[in-house]
């Protein structure tokens, strides 16, 4: 008996999801966003593999709404509009466990499509979990800005928006409505550049002290939540019955 539970303990100590803490440094100053690797941890898992691979390098804010969303991730400014779509690994399943609330981040995705996030990622300005909570059946939140990097994040929020062909809303620093009217090109200086993010901590449990708000979606109208739940604790579940089997419990 104890040997059957230890090797249960074992295996799952193991295949464990450590949290983990990573650095976003921009042009525009650095935050850091601890990631939720124990509850959604096949989207932490996709985000540190983009990070690792150093795929968010040069990638820029694309999107800024205020009291909304800022988004990135996903293009790069290469001299000249349109920005350029970056290489997308396949999409992932979708793990809506957390309410979109402020500070949050959480993956973009395809319209009517849950399972179609990739490499975007927004970062929520206010409250929006009457609205992202429920849509497309819940964006994935997967980990939070600390409070020091949500002054970063507004500064972002705080800067004047532009619509351009095949891009909208997207926010400049050093650039007038005169710039826009004039059709004055763009630098690379224009734009939020995300520079670099990397893992500062790697250590178990670092979101113990965050404080996660549940999703307020309903799960029974939502198929995603169930499914999602039922594949981790199958994947428990079996990996105790290979244990037990094999130390010969009684």
């Amino acid at each position: 008996m104890f040997k059957a539970v230890t090797a249960a303990a074992l295996i799952l100590g193991c295949s464990a999801v450590q949290a983990t803490i990573v650095e976003v440094k921009t042009n525009l100053g650095s935050f850091e966003i601890n990631l939720f690797d124990q509850s959604t941890p096949v989207t932490v898992e996709n985000f540190l593999t983009y990070t690792n691979a150093e795929r968010f390098n040069n990638t820029v804010i694309h999107r800024s709404v205020p009291g909304f969303v800022i988004q990135g991730g996903g293009f790069k400014f290469e001299q000249q509009l349109p920005l350029k779509a970056t290489t997308t690994n396949a999409a992932i399943v979708n793990e809506p466990k957390w309410s979109n609330v402020r500070g949050t981040i959480a993956m973009a995705k395809l319209g009517g499509q849950p399972n179609s996030a990739t490499n975007q990622w927004f970062i929520n300005l206010n409250n929006n979990a009457a609205n992202l909570d429920k849509q497309n059946s819940g964006f994935t939140v997967f980990g939070q800005v600390n409070a020091q990097g949500m002054e970063v994040i507004d500064a972002m929020a705080a800067l004047a928006r532009f619509d351009f062909p095949a891009t909208q809303d997207l926010p400049l620093q050093n650039y007038t409505t005169a710039d826009r009217d004039n059709n004055k090109p763009l630098v690379a200086s224009n734009f939020i550049t995300i520079e670099s993010i990397t893992v500062v901590d790697a250590s178990p449990n670092t979101d113990a002290n965050v404080t996660k708000v549940p999703t307020t979606a309903s799960s029974n109208n939502n198929p995603a939540v169930i499914n999602s739940g039922s594949t981790g604790l199958i994947s428990i579940f079996a990996l105790m019955l290979l244990a037990i089997r094999r130390w010969g419990m009684k």
